[in-house]
């Protein structure tokens, strides 16, 4: 079955190279972002997993975990780790997935349920659909799905932008507007009657058009 958003995200216990882990158990009750690879020693992943290494501090202040995947074994993995260091500047300070037996990536529909055999004689471009993004909320549900072709690296500012927007309107029940960045105007969701919406905001909102109730960006409350 073809996973959706708001679909519960798979569960699956596997070993990584911070050890074995529960996949729902290790994001407890924080945010998570899942990415697939389809082969170590690539050039493109490469420069994503030294990426993500390096911004791993912004997903920290989101209170969102980063956990990478690959069909490679361990071992590929810690011998890769060195190649993405030495290339990129910072070595994955996140789990990265050994799904030498393609567990999680049939769970999450990236291989065909048919696919078998040793992952170390497949190429990267037998495994090219292994190239996904899954962010995932503390409630397991699938909050977000971005899939890359293998030649395009994957722009992962834009994922912690998305993250933005999906955390703020958990909290406020907001939508945001195209391109829109923390710290901009926001709309009051369509959920939200205008009767709640002006106990909400009291002061009122820009409205160009009815279904267009425009406000400040809401503020949690501090302490």
């Amino acid at each position: 079955m073809t996973l959706s958003l708001n679909d519960t995200a798979p569960d699956f216990t596997v070993q990584t190279t911070e050890g074995e882990l529960r996949f729902h158990d290790w994001i407890g009750d924080s945010w998570a972002v899942l990415f697939s690879h389809p082969k170590n020693f690539t050039p493109v992943c490469t420069t994503e997993l030294g990426y993500m290494a390096g911004i791993k501090g912004e997903f920290d202040k989101r209170g969102v975990k980063i956990i990478g995947l690959s069909v490679d074994p361990l071992e590929r993995h810690f011998e890769w780790a060195e190649d993405i260091g030495e290339t990129q500047g910072f070595i994955p300070n996140y789990p990265m997935i050994a799904d030498v037996d393609y567990t999680v990536s049939k769970l999450y529909n990236m291989l065909p349920a048919a696919v078998s055999g040793d992952p170390t004689t497949r190429s990267a471009a037998d495994n090219q659909t292994v190239r996904n993004i899954f962010v995932i909320g503390p409630d397991k549900k699938i909050k977000l799905i971005m899939v890359y072709p293998m030649t395009t690296g994957r722009n992962f500012d834009e994922v912690l932008r998305v993250i933005d927007s999906l955390q703020l309107s958990a909290r406020h029940k907001v939508a945001t507007p195209v391109n829109w960045k923390k710290g901009e105007d926001v709309f009051i969701a369509g959920s939200v009657s205008d009767e709640a919406a002006r106990e909400q905001y009291p002061q009122g909102w820009k409205a160009p058009k009815p279904y267009m109730r425009i406000v400040p960006e809401p503020k949690d409350p501090q302490g």
